[in-house]
C-alpha cells in the first residue's frame, strides 16, 4: 500500500532566490521530469540516473522540502511524484520541468522509465515460473463436493455467460467459477502455470474453460472477450499486488467487462511483511480500501461494496498471515 508521507515543509514555495538555487542543479530538474512521467521509488530513480540510493535520497530531500515532490511509502520503500499543481502554477517551475524533460530525453533516462516500471513485475513472474516447475508433477485432488452445489446455485445468477479469471495461477479459482459460468477464460502470463492449470481443467472435466497465455490487457484477449459480448465477471484474486501499475491494471480489467458486468478484486490490506517481496515476488505491500476504490472509480466503475476475508479461509502459504479483503464494482449500463 502507498501511504502518504507528510510534507517536510508546510510551505509549497521557497523565496525566489532559494528556488533559483534549487533549480540550478540539472539532476533535480531531471528528478522532476522523471517523477512527472511516473511515480517512482528512490531506488528506481537511482537506477535511472546511475546514482547510489543514499545520494538519491539526499537529492530528493530539498525537492520534498520545497513541496515539489509528493512522497508515499510502501513498506520500506519511498515513492515520489511531481506535484503538478504546484509546478503548473509557477512559470519558472514549468520551465524547469520542461528543461528536465529535455535533459532526461537527451540521456535516455526518460525512455527507460517504462522498463523500470515493468521490472516491478519481473520478480513475481520468475517466482511463479519456478513454483510451477517445482510442482509440475503434483496430481490434481479429487473434485470437491462444492462443485455440484455451485452448479445448482448457478441458476440464481442473472449474468453467468462469461467469467475471466485474471492471473489464474494454479487455477484454484476455477473450482468456484467453472460451475457458475457457461464459459470461463483463465489468464496467466506463466506458461508453466498454465500447463498445470490445463491438467486441473482436464481432470475436473471443465470443457468450457479455455486458457489464455498472456496478460489481461493483451489485444488478443480483449478481442476474444469482445467477441463473446464482454465479460459478466472479471475476477482478480491476489493479482493486483503483483501489477507494476495497479490503477492501470484495474482499467484493463474494466475494459474486459460488458455493460452491467462486475469486477471482484481480492487482495491484501496494507501490511509490513517486506519478506513477501522475495518469498512471493510481490510488487506492493497491500492496498487500503481508499486505494482500491480510487482505482475502481478511476476506471469508470461503480463501487458496490467490500468485505473482509476471514483468516480461517486463508490457505497455507507465505501470505496466510496478512489481512485479505475483497471489493466489488460494476460497469455502468
Amino acid at each position: 500500500m502507498l501511504t502518504p508521507v507528510p510534507s517536510l515543509s508546510i510551505a509549497p514555495r521557497l523565496p525566489r532566490v532559494e528556488l533559483f538555487r534549487l533549480l540550478a542543479e540539472p539532476g533535480r530538474l531531471q528528478l522532476l521530469a522523471l517523477c512527472e512521467a511516473e511515480e517512482l521509488s528512490v531506488s528506481e530513480l537511482a537506477s535511472l540516473l546511475d546514482d547510489s540510493q543514499p545520494q538519491m535520497s539526499r537529492k530528493v530531500a530539498p525537492l520534498r522540502e520545497a513541496g515539489l515532490l509528493d512522497a508515499r511509502k510502501d513498506g520500506t520503500r519511498l515513492f515520489l511524484r511531481t506535484d503538478l499543481k504546484t509546478v503548473a502554477a509557477d512559470p519558472v517551475l514549468s520551465e524547469a520541468l520542461a528543461e528536465g524533460r529535455r535533459l532526461s530525453l537527451s540521456d535516455g533516462s526518460l525512455a527507460r522509465v517504462p522498463s523500470i516500471v515493468a521490472a516491478r513485475e519481473e520478480q513475481g513472474r520468475s517466482h511463479f515460473e519456478q513454483l510451477a516447475s517445482v510442482h509440475s508433477t503434483a496430481s490434481v485432488p479429487a473434485s470437491p463436493e462444492h462443485l455440484a452445489h455451485l452448479a445448482a446455485l448457478s441458476l440464481l445468477m442473472p449474468g453467468r455467460q462469461l467469467a475471466v479469471d485474471v492471473g489464474t495461477g494454479e487455477g484454484l479459482s476455477l473450482d468456484v467459477l467453472a460451475p457458475l459460468f457457461a464459459r470461463v477464460i483463465a489468464v496467466d502470463r506463466s506458461q508453466a502455470q498454465l500447463a498445470r492449470v490445463a491438467g486441473r481443467v482436464a481432470a475436473r472435466g471443465f470443457h468450457h474453460v479455455s486458457l489464455f497465455p498472456g496478460s489481461y490487457d493483451d489485444a488478443a484477449l480483449v478481442q476474444r472477450v469482445d467477441g463473446a459480448g464482454g465479460a459478466d465477471l472479471v475476477f482478480a484474486g491476489r493479482i493486483l499486488h503483483h501489477a507494476s501499475r495497479p490503477g492501470a491494471a484495474v482499467q484493463g480489467f474494466s475494459r474486459l467487462l460488458k455493460k452491467g458486468g462486475h469486477l471482484v478484486v481480492m487482495d491484501y490490506l496494507p501490511h509490513e511483511h517486506d519478506a513477501l517481496r522475495t518469498e512471493a515476488g510481490d510488487a506492493w505491500l497491500g492496498f487500503s480500501s481508499e486505494d482500491v476504490r480510487r482505482f475502481m472509480t478511476g476506471a469508470g466503475l461503480r463501487v458496490l461494496g467490500e468485505v473482509a476475508v476471514p483468516n480461517s479461509f486463508h490457505p497455507v502459504g507465505p501470505d496466510a498471515s496478512v489481512t485479505w479483503h475483497a471489493w466489488a464494482a460494476q460497469k455502468p449500463l
